[in-house]
């Protein structure tokens, strides 16, 4: 499934529950990339994925939805000028664009919204896909936790953490 034309970036809402799950689950289940239990429910998962300060959004095409990101900010007071997302697409939409789409949305709503910079606290360096795309997103690699993940497969590996300035 490659999308032909525009990505449409939206709000998330009550009525993309069903879709949002079928993209999270898979990529939860598997375990390899978020902290969030294997097994969580899916009103768990939601509710988290909805959950403040983060403003959940999904990307469409030609009516379907086929990824997700929530955006909003890392730490409250002091912390709060710095914004957090997470991201999610659909098997088969992997590879074809979705995810930069989104990344684009997340820094782009987050300037609008007065966050300075972004930062992901916790990427999966095994995750190979999604470090390479952070990285021509405009994300660096501003440090490395050793052995702070565990992966289903690979045991212990290193979380990083990326930074991307938004505005000066």
């Amino acid at each position: 499934m490659k999308p032909r034309g525009e990505v449409t970036i939206r709000p998330a809402t009550e009525a993309d529950h069903d879709a949002i799950w079928s993209i999270l689950k898979p990529v939860y289940r598997a375990g390899e990339t978020y902290c969030i239990p294997r097994d969580i429910t899916r009103p768990e998962a939601l509710k988290d994925w909805f959950n403040r300060p983060f403003t959940a959004f999904v990307a469409e095409h030609r009516g379907r939805i086929l990824g997700t990101s929530h955006v909003g900010a890392n730490r409250p007071a002091g912390g709060s000028h710095v914004a957090n997302a997470s991201f999610a697409t659909h098997p088969e939409a992997r590879g074809k664009g979705v995810a930069r789409a989104l990344a684009d949305h997340a820094k782009s709503w987050a300037a609008a919204h007065g966050f300075r910079a972004m930062q992901f606290n916790f990427v999966v360096s095994t995750n190979d896909d999604a470090v390479h795309l952070w990285q021509k997103a405009g994300f660096e690699i501003v440090g490395r936790l050793p052995g702070a993940f565990r992966h289903p497969d690979k045991g212990l590996v290193d979380a990083l953490v990326m930074y991307a300035k938004l505005k000066e």
